[in-house]
């Protein structure tokens, strides 16, 4: 039995371990070295018949798994869409673990429900979304997406009379989903989880920069699902989402939204225009742990008829707390046990308010283009149009690109990963990091062209 004393040493000694590593972090090399990898092997031990004490156990995790850690948390990790979590969110994450709330009934979990709600309704209004739409938390994009297909499926077979919820798809109607070309592969795992298939959506060609061509859209003469796209995952590029709900939606379809990251678009006043149309679609899918800059795993899916993600998710049990004037979390889900991601989504909105939401996308967004504009002036090819947060530089041939990235790596200064996008090898830049500044930027570009050039003169 742990005494009180003995529980405020170890927790306080892994606030300090915490505190330590996020501080120290901003200024190690943001790939960890190849011995302190190495040395995980230590973890590798068969179960052993005793147990260790909790401060020795805390003590070897710091020691052999903060330095082996890629710091993503830090201000140079550009490889992939992937927030710092706001020290404010890491202090509400840490308090949340404090409360060890599962989030699923109102009347169990009244505080974390009630920051569920109040964030979801923030979000709606920040966002641009349809007021009233119902907001789920979930694990991230991948199961956002699926949230709002599952409602998607529910709604459309009900349309023709089809109780897909009892009966399943066996034996069921065709429904024609269709998706872009460039649509990011969560989209289709979820597609495939709902029982649709991974590869029997019809595709849609792409324009040059990767967004969905509304004028080649197949024809709609039946129930369908079409899947949007806004924040290409290579080039930022946004479908005319607004423009195909005018062509699909009085045919019966419906449109659902995946914005992982080019959602959050809507937040700012002057990228909004990327996101024009978005409320008129059905559903949205998008990441907090991406823009919002919140600790792993928090992702979100909205949909306009609260109905219909409500039938696809709610169960109920004799045990369970089901009052119909409440708002539990668990109908809006996949999971019933869950933690409570609202948590840390409140703290982050509440922290920033809407300015500070819309200063973090545009900031965000100046570097990416401060990237390409270093690229070019140093005679490098940057690939896609800098709409957002991404960029794409090819180094020249495939080989040499990948040279040049895996020297980035181990250099340390930054983090970039590669991509092949449209046939062309390039390294990928996303900039999401709250702590990212002008001077991070620099010194990263600095890295990146000093390590090309010197692959380029050696070939």
């Amino acid at each position: 039995m742990t005494s009180s004393r003995d529980l405020e040493i170890l927790l306080r000694d892994a606030a300090e371990r915490g505190i330590r590593y996020r501080i120290e972090s901003a200024e190690r090399s943001v790939q960890p070295a190849a011995e302190a990898v190495q040395a995980l092997d230590a973890f590798v031990e068969a179960l052993p018949d005793e147990g260790m004490p909790d401060a020795e156990v805390l003590a070897k995790l710091d020691a052999l798994g903060s330095p082996a850690a890629t710091v993503m948390s830090g201000p140079r990790f550009f490889g992939f869409v992937i927030g710092g979590s706001f020290p404010v969110t890491v202090a509400s994450n840490w308090l949340g673990t404090a409360w060890d709330q599962n989030v699923a009934m109102h009347e169990v979990t009244p505080a974390a429900a009630t920051l569920e709600r109040v964030a979801g309704e923030w979000m709606i209004d920040m966002l641009g979304l349809a007021p009233g739409s119902a907001v789920s938390f979930v694990t991230g994009a991948t199961v956002a997406n699926f949230t709002a297909l599952a409602a998607a499926r529910n709604k459309v077979y009900t349309d023709i009379g089809w109780d897909v919820e009892a009966d399943g798809l066996i034996g069921a109607p065709d429904v024609k989903v269709i998706i872009g070309n460039e649509a990011h592969p969560t989209l289709v795992k979820a597609l495939g989880m709902l029982g649709f298939g991974r590869g029997t959506a019809l595709r849609v060609p792409v324009d040059g920069q990767g967004r969905m061509r509304a004028d080649a859209l197949p024809e709609i003469d039946g129930p369908a699902i079409v899947c949007t796209q806004v924040g290409n995952i290579n080039t930022g590029s946004f479908d005319p989402v607004g423009e195909i709900c005018d062509i699909v939606r009085p045919k019966g379809a419906w449109v659902h939204v995946d914005g992982a990251f080019g959602l959050w678009a809507g937040a700012s006043q002057k990228l909004r225009h990327l996101v024009d149309g978005i409320e008129k679609a059905d559903s949205w899918a998008t990441d907090a742990h991406k823009w919002l800059n919140v600790p792993y795993d928090s992702g979100l899916a909205f949909v306009r008829d609260a109905q219909t993600v409500r039938s696809a998710m709610s169960i109920t049990a004799d045990y369970l707390i089901t009052k119909s004037e409440l708002r539990n979390p668990s109908d809006y889900t996949p999971e019933l046990s869950r933690r409570g991601r609202g948590i840390d989504v409140w703290a982050a909105l509440r922290s920033l308010g809407r300015r500070g939401v819309a200063d973090l996308i545009e900031r965000c967004c100046a570097h990416a283009r401060r990237f390409a504009e270093g690229f070019r002036e140093a005679g490098y090819e940057v690939l896609n149009d800098v709409v957002l947060n991404q960029v794409l530089v090819s180094f020249g041939e495939p080989e040499m690109t990948h040279k040049v990235i895996d020297a980035i790596q181990r250099d340390g200064t930054c983090w970039c990963g590669s991509t092949v996008w449209q046939g062309r090898t390039a390294m990928r830049i996303s900039v999401s990091n709250w702590s990212t500044s002008e001077d991070d930027v620099e010194r990263s570009l600095a890295a990146m062209i000093r390590i090309a050039d010197q692959l380029k003169a050696n070939e």
